[in-house]
């Protein structure tokens, strides 16, 4: 299993647009018409990396428990299709409804949405404000698939909760570990 970190985008960078397919819905996203109103998570993610898998339940629990509170969530799937036919927008769509996601999961077909947010791996996190600046980047928690770490989730909760309070987040971020993103 590959740990390929996080490239920690510099905080206080504004979030890039897309416009991409939601296998979800199918219908096109973009930044303007998902971000939240108190914040927005973006998160790289794929169908078939073991660090994926293994947060998948979290995200879903707390997507569900922040969107109530005003910060969006945004699942992009960049990875290559024709070397991982398993990440493939079809089953992006399946694993949504398995998963019961409340929120878009959007197809980077050219990837150049996961160059312009640095992405590195899956996941890889990035909580922006209202304003849109990025002031999380990193990990969920420190557990990883076989860790034996329980799944809190906390390194984003602890982000979320600042946003919605209004106060600093931790500069002091931790970054993600995971599979490296698929490049064409």
């Amino acid at each position: 299993m590959a740990r390929t970190p996080s490239n920690m985008l510099a905080l206080g960078t504004i979030a890039p647009n897309f416009n991409l397919l939601d296998t979800v819905s199918g219908n096109y996203k973009t930044l303007e018409n998902t971000k939240g109103e108190k914040g927005t998570v973006i998160l790289f993610i794929c169908n078939h990396c073991p660090f994926v898998i293994h947060v998948n339940p979290l995200i879903t629990k707390l997507a569900l428990e922040y969107q109530a509170k005003g910060i969006s969530f945004v699942a992009i799937s960049s990875n290559d299709i024709i070397n991982y036919p398993q990440d493939a927008p079809h089953l992006m769509t399946e694993l949504a409804k398995k998963e019961n996601y409340s929120f878009p999961y959007l197809y980077d077909a050219t990837q150049e949405v996961a160059k312009a947010y640095d992405a590195a791996c899956t996941p890889d996190i990035y909580l922006f404000n209202n304003n849109l600046e990025l002031v999380y980047r990193g990990q969920l928690d420190d557990s990883r698939p076989g860790n034996d770490l329980p799944l809190t989730g906390i390194d984003l909760c602890n982000a979320m909760d600042a946003v919605l309070t209004g106060k600093e987040v931790n500069s002091e971020q931790k970054p993600s570990i995971g599979c490296n993103i698929k490049w064409l």
